[in-house]
């Protein structure tokens, strides 16, 4: 049986005002544990939105979340900060880094909101991920000194550091060259890979997305493909997503 670490029933997002915008329609997914799942679609197709709701960012207006057993119904999301910093990481696009801290303290941050001055063997295990990858003598810079990649890279290792069940990241690469956005993406599988971090991951790009196990694909806020890239091949999934119609098997 597959050892399935997220799922969702019938989730449905609806965002309420003057006019109410309905975005996510009965969602019914499942992310396997250590898997590396790309969501695609197009703009407006509802993709950061499910994103949010299975990061536990924002609460879904009806259907079920389970996240490793807890069932997760509509809720305050204040009353999940705790166990989203205890077992979720975030990577964005725009790293959402503090600039009055350095790289180094930036790392610990989550640590600090989990429950105040970090001990010394976090700071050692924060060294022990920034030399991972490669950004050990960043440490005592400030963000306004790195690179956009290096700066992302201080983001996954913030997402990192209170070692989390999965990883959440909306279009990583979005705002980076090519180089440095392949060096993120190789660095995320690598991650993926070696430590089994289960990652799911945002992208419009069609080439990031086939790096993936597997791909979900929302047409207006619902699911239009799931596509098992390992079993298909990447020539028949890439033609897959081209493809018009809407394909859809059980992982």
């Amino acid at each position: 049986m597959a050892d399935v670490i997220l799922k969702t029933s019938k989730l449905n997002k609806t965002y309420f005002g003057k006019v109410d915008t309905p975005v996510l329609f009965d969602l019914d997914l499942q992310i396997l544990r250590g898997s590396f799942t790309a969501l695609i679609g197009p703009s407006g197709s509802g993709k950061s939105t499910l994103l949010n709701c299975l990061g536990l960012l924002d609460p879904q207006t009806s259907g079920e979340i389970d996240f490793d057993g807890r069932l997760i119904s509509a809720q305050n999301v204040n009353d999940l900060a705790g166990f989203r910093n205890a077992h979720i990481g975030f990577i964005f696009q725009f790293h959402y880094l503090l600039p009055e801290y350095t790289a180094y303290e930036n790392i610990l941050l989550p640590c600090w909101i989990r429950g105040g001055r970090p001990a010394p063997e976090t700071g050692r295990e924060a060294l022990r991920i920034m030399e991972h990858i490669g950004i050990e003598k960043l440490k005592n810079k400030y963000i306004a000194e790195l690179s956009g990649g290096q700066q992302q890279r201080v983001s996954i290792a913030r997402a990192l550091i209170n070692r989390p069940k999965l990883i959440f990241a909306d279009e990583p690469t979005g705002n980076l060259d090519r180089e440095s956005g392949h060096a993120v993406l190789d660095l995320m599988a690598e991650l993926n890979r070696e430590n089994n971090v289960t990652m799911v991951m945002v992208t419009h790009d069609r080439d990031v997305a086939l790096r993936a196990d597997y791909i979900y694909e929302l047409v207006d806020g619902r699911i239009c493909k799931f596509l098992d890239v390992k079993k298909m091949g990447k020539t028949a999934t890439a033609a897959a997503i081209e493809s018009r119609t809407c394909l859809i098997e059980e992982p």
